[in-house]
């Protein structure tokens, strides 16, 4: 057993495990994640189900991410001046109450598709906190600082393992049992990951009390980046994905029910194959060492993410259309990923929670207006339609991106960011 634990912490792969305190994060989380994925996968079909409506869709995705784009500037400021630990402790029990709480409606047969709404609020509430702290947490999780991208990569590969096993189980658990099954099995993981929690010795310094007013902290975030190129336009990427792109797996239950005529477990296979393409690209990610350009790397990633999109809008066979959603998981995946681990490493310590806010509201915070968006025009446009145009969408991102790394920095873009390298 000792010979196996040796290989594995010494293994390129894992080498950020041999670090306690980050492998019982890795270990919490890869559990409770699971539950997470469950209850998504379970609450999109759930609102489906019972209105039928790809905008009520959508709109339970937007009250679930909104709070990320008003509250993650401001709980990047918070973050920055309180104890990151502690956050994360509060917020997982808020979101193990979150899950208690809905499947108890679910299971007293209480379909309230306003009370729905209210608890997605409210555990996106919680989430851009969660997020935020878990993001900003994560380098005083190991040791040695040059572990610090395998570490960011294996959080990556929980969540996208976790994202392909959740909606499997999720498919059997909606056909066998009911959505409030999965509602329950959420609400226990968060027992595994807060017994972790509870085990780990950090040593994070001690802030000193900022006099300023946590608005005008905020605003040092914002000025910071604004003179910080390198990470606004990643960030702005983002966003512009976010808004554009990204909403295409809000309509996932749309596409496996009216453009496949399937059931639950038929999402379920579209979940998964989501979850399996990143998976792939968590590993190909976990993998990188120094040499290769993470600026290239986010540019291809963007491309293969935008072009698997279009692939699923227009394909009528179901094989084509879970394949070009696996392509879609390792494309998304691998550009979150770059970016990321960009902004950890090149972010000041004193300005790393805000810059991660301001990445947390890119991706969770623009997401549900997009979601909203497009789940909209679904309705009076098609799913299929939609779908192209996002991927279309994205590949005019990506061009507009390298046309704006050319101009900024006179046609030398490409060594524009200093980029960390990495190879194989």
């Amino acid at each position: 057993m000792r010979i196996v634990r040796s290989f594995i912490y010494n293994s390129s792969i894992f080498r950020s495990l041999k670090h306690k305190n980050f492998r019982l994060h890795f270990t919490g989380q890869s559990v409770s994640l699971i539950g997470t994925w469950m209850q998504r996968v379970a609450i999109s079909w759930l609102v489906y189900r019972i209105t039928g409506s790809t905008f009520l869709l959508g709109l339970v995705t937007f009250l679930s991410l909104i709070p990320s784009l008003v509250l993650a500037p401001y709980a990047g400021s918070f973050i920055d001046r309180h104890d990151k630990y502690k956050i994360v402790f509060i917020t997982q029990i808020g979101l193990m109450v979150q899950a208690g709480i809905l499947a108890l409606i679910v299971w007293l047969s209480y379909y309230n598709i306003m009370m729905i709404a209210t608890l997605s609020l409210a555990q996106g509430i919680i989430n851009t906190f969660d997020t935020t702290a878990r993001q900003s947490l994560m380098v005083d999780l190991v040791d040695n600082k040059e572990d610090l991208p395998n570490a960011i990569a294996l959080n990556s590969s929980a969540f996208n393992a976790a994202r392909l096993v959740g909606p499997a189980f999720a498919g059997f658990i909606l056909s066998a049992f009911g959505e409030d099954i999965c509602f329950l099995i959420n609400f226990l993981s968060f027992f595994f990951v807060i017994a972790c929690l509870l085990q780990m010795k950090l040593k994070i310094r001690e802030r000193e009390k900022s006099d300023e007013n946590i608005w005008a902290d905020l605003k040092k975030g914002y000025d910071y980046l604004r003179e910080s190129p390198d990470l606004s336009s990643l960030i702005l990427m983002l966003a512009a994905s976010s808004l554009l792109v990204i909403p295409y797996t809000t309509l996932l239950p749309a596409i496996a029910k009216d453009v496949f005529h399937g059931n639950a477990t038929t999402f379920s296979w579209f979940e998964s194959a989501a979850g399996l393409g990143a998976l792939f690209g968590a590993i190909y990610m976990a993998m990188l060492r120094p040499g290769k350009d993470l600026n290239q790397l986010t540019i291809f990633s963007s491309i293969l993410f935008a072009v698997a999109v279009v692939c699923l809008g227009f394909s009528s066979n179901i094989w084509v259309a879970l394949i070009a959603t696996g392509f879609t998981g390792a494309g998304l995946m691998v550009q979150n990923s770059t970016i990321n681990t960009y902004l950890q490493t090149h972010a000041s310590s004193e300005m790393r929670a805000r810059t991660l806010s301001y990445y947390i509201m890119a991706y969770q915070g623009v997401l549900p207006i997009g979601s909203l968006i497009m789940g909209s025009l679904a309705e009076r446009l098609g799913v299929s339609a939609i779908v192209f145009s996002e991927g279309v969408a994205g590949i005019l991102i990506v061009i507009g991106f390298i046309l704006h790394q050319r101009k900024l920095h006179d046609g030398n873009w490409m060594r524009s960011m200093n980029p960390l390298r990495f190879r194989h």
